[in-house]
Order: structure tokens, then sequence, then C-alpha cells
């Protein structure tokens, strides 16, 4: 579906919880009523469509090559998201998603509980985005993961600790 994006956000309150769950390729499953409200959609319009339905054209792939990576092999992910609405508008969120697991240890779901972004947060998170998007259009998505990791060593980070780096920025 293709529709206009506007320079226009929405505003996500500290007391706002936005809720989803979704299976193993993304789907969402479940939407609570805040996410329903942000996002612009009726929830029938988002239930078993993938997440990507949201994902705003600023959004570097590599994050979400990222955020998968960690997920398949079971780790839990934070990670700042700009989300397109169904008119064109945006939210950014710090996303927190989780493996959730069945008693028999196999995946049940992943959920992911979002919460506003800081002022603080966007400051740095945009124009690292922008840098990460501009390298992923100039030469590809692992140029764009190679950026990345160069920017967590430089600020004393690495892969492995990005979900302590996120929540540092957001505070």
């Amino acid at each position: 579906m293709s529709r206009e994006i506007l320079d226009e956000e929405i505003e996500v309150r500290d007391v706002d919880i936005v809720v989803s769950k979704s299976n193993e390729n993304g789907d969402i499953t479940y939407a609570n009523q805040i996410f329903v409200k942000l996002s612009g959609y009726v929830q029938s319009e988002l239930l078993d469509k993938p997440h990507s339905i949201l994902r705003h054209p600023d959004m570097p792939s590599v994050i979400f090559k990222f955020l998968w990576q960690e997920l398949k092999a079971g780790n839990d992910v934070f990670a700042f998201v700009k989300n397109l609405t169904k008119d064109g508008k945006y939210y950014w969120t710090l996303a927190n998603v989780r493996v959730a697991k069945n008693p028999d240890g196999s995946l049940r779901n992943y959920v992911s509980t979002r919460r506003r972004m800081s002022e603080k947060a966007k400051k740095t998170i945009i124009p690292l985005y922008a840098a990460l998007l501009e390298k992923e259009k100039n030469d590809g998505i692992d140029a764009s993961w190679q950026l990345l990791n160069d920017i967590l060593v430089k600020n004393g980070s690495s892969m492995q600790t990005f979900n302590d780096l996120m929540k540092k920025i957001q505070n």
C-alpha cells in the first residue's frame, strides 16, 4: 500500500505503553488499544499483517536485520523505531522486543513493549539512522552493518552491548 509520507509526528505520552505480539514471521497476533490508536488502523487491519506494515522509510534495514538476528538467537532487543501511521504521520518509540517461550522451550511468540522516545534520544538516533540509511542506499546493508558496528565501537560499545547503549541513550 502506497501512502503519502507526512512530516507530522504523533505524540507518544509518558503513560502510553504500546504492546503487540507477533508470530515467528513477524505477523501481528495481538495489538493493544494504544497501539491501534497510534497506528491509525483498526485492529482487524493489523491482525495477521506483518509488523512492517508500519515501517517508516526513514528506518534503516540494518536495525531490523540486527533485531531479527538477535530474536532468532533467543535474545531480547531494545531498539528505537520510527513507525508510519495509516494516514502517513509518524511516531517514535523505544521498543523492547522479548522472546516468549512455551514450557518446552519452543517459541510462543515475540512480545514488543514500546514507550515514548526521549527528546535526548532523538538527537542521537535521528542522525545515526540517517547515516545508516544513506550508507545502505549507496553501498548496501552489509556496509550499513559495518558502519553501525564502527559507530558502536567508537562509542565504547559493540553489537553485544547494543541494548545497553539504546537504554543509555534513552535516559
